[in-house]
């Protein structure tokens, strides 16, 4: 593969999370401060992604693969979604701004694998490739973080339109990378999206255990994801978003890091770690402040890179070597649903009501919460999945194999 067209799949994947990161991560604070809308709605906002990424293996298996070019999609999808979210940015009411936010997640997510696909499809050694054109995705959700946060304007409707405007120009800028049609003989069967096989893998108890434990972490971790930047915020943190995104580079520093200690730790105990950071993340959330103790909060952020690392992409690995090699990428597939589908949508819906549960009275038309009753509530739950996971959880020996496949893909990044 050409230097020109990686960097155009460089490009491609700097705006597609450039996008998500503008807008995602400052929601909570624009519609809880901005808008006024309270603890659950906030909540069900966040969790339109959920749905997008529960509805997106649907699109992408029965339609995107088999009738459109990926390029031609993507354009579409982005366009669409730009559209949707500028319409969100100008409403005030929870049904038509929900209604918007959700319509644009429908666009969205499904443009994640769609990314992925066309620059697998350009590539002669993807696991080589793939990972130096991947990393220009992370920059790009940084690179949104910081100027969002540097502009002072987290919570107003102007990162929702600044993502909107960047999604359309994405949408066009797609139409300009490489002709990727559909697969020959592909045929649209439902089956063929998550095989009835796949599910046979978690048949298996340790591939069980790790499934539900997955799902599980996935609830308290939506209360980051929903609320982070809005407890930022009213705590009187400035350039929230901006500090927020040096969890994105602790995830570049920690993705060098899994081989070390994949050798060291094994599955059992990485996967154990990445959870123990959730609990020890949101207990320093808990005790921090903006003064003294605002080290406590960049401890937090910064736990970010051990949390989803030594967690979700040693689960990516460890899934990738467990499943038989024709059924990888269904039960990829299957783990996703069920972790940032099921898992965030529940979070979603749980998160909104414990926010809510400990707001406080109003002051000066402003409703504030009792974070760290919040955030403490997040730690214990995270403590009961690293509790069962500890108890249930059987390393059957097969972990000098997967760390060596977290050598192999950490050769395909390096």
């Amino acid at each position: 593969m050409g230097w020109g067209i990686r960097a155009r799949l460089g490009m491609l994947m700097f705006l597609q999370y450039f996008v998500w990161g503008a807008w995602y991560v400052t929601l909570g604070t624009f519609l809880a401060i901005g808008l006024h809308f309270n603890g659950r709605e906030v909540g069900w906002a966040a969790g339109t992604t959920a749905v997008g990424a529960i509805v997106a293996p649907l699109f992408v298996g029965l339609v995107a693969d088999r009738f459109l070019a990926t390029q031609k999609a993507l354009g579409a999808l982005h366009i669409a979604g730009g559209v949707l979210l500028w319409l969100a940015s100008g409403q005030s009411s929870f049904p038509a701004v929900y209604a918007a936010i959700l319509g644009y997640s429908l666009c969205y997510m499904p443009t994640l694998a769609l990314s992925n696909s066309l620059a697998f499809r350009q590539m002669r050694d993807a696991q080589r490739e793939f990972g130096p054109i991947r990393v220009f995705g992370t920059i790009g959700w940084i690179v949104a973080g910081v100027a969002i946060g540097r502009l002072g304007i987290e919570a107003t409707a102007l990162p929702l339109r600044i993502a909107a405007a960047t999604s359309v120009l994405l949408g066009l800028y797609c139409y300009t990378l490489p002709d990727t049609p559909p697969l020959a003989g592909r045929t649209s069967d439902l089956r063929q999206i998550i095989p009835g096989r796949a599910m046979r893998v978690l048949r298996e108890r340790s591939t069980l255990v790790f499934a539900l434990a997955s799902l599980l972490i996935c609830i308290p971790l939506q209360f980051y994801y929903a609320f982070t930047n809005l407890y930022l915020n009213e705590v009187g943190i400035a350039n929230a978003a901006g500090k927020m995104a040096a969890g994105q580079v602790s995830e570049l520093v920690c993705m060098l890091l899994i081989p070390f200690f994949f050798r060291r730790l094994g599955v059992k105990y990485m996967l154990a770690v990445g959870m123990i950071a959730w609990v020890g993340r949101y207990v320093l959330f808990a005790w921090g402040n903006a003064t003294d103790l605002v080290w406590m909060l960049w401890g937090g952020i910064l736990l970010h890179g051990i949390c989803y690392d030594f967690f979700f992409v040693t689960g990516q690995i460890y899934i990738d070597r467990r499943a038989p090699q024709e059924l990888r990428a269904a039960t990829q597939g299957l783990i996703t649903f069920l972790t940032y589908g099921v898992g965030m949508f529940l979070g979603a819906w749980l998160s909104g009501i414990v926010v809510d549960a400990y707001a406080l009275p109003a002051l000066g038309g402003v409703v504030r919460h009792e974070w760290r009753a919040i955030w403490t509530i997040c730690a214990g739950c995270s403590a009961l999945v690293l509790l069962f996971f500890l108890l249930v959880f059987a390393d059957d020996g097969r972990s000098a194999d997967i760390a060596d496949g977290a050598l192999e893909a950490q050769a395909g990044r390096s």
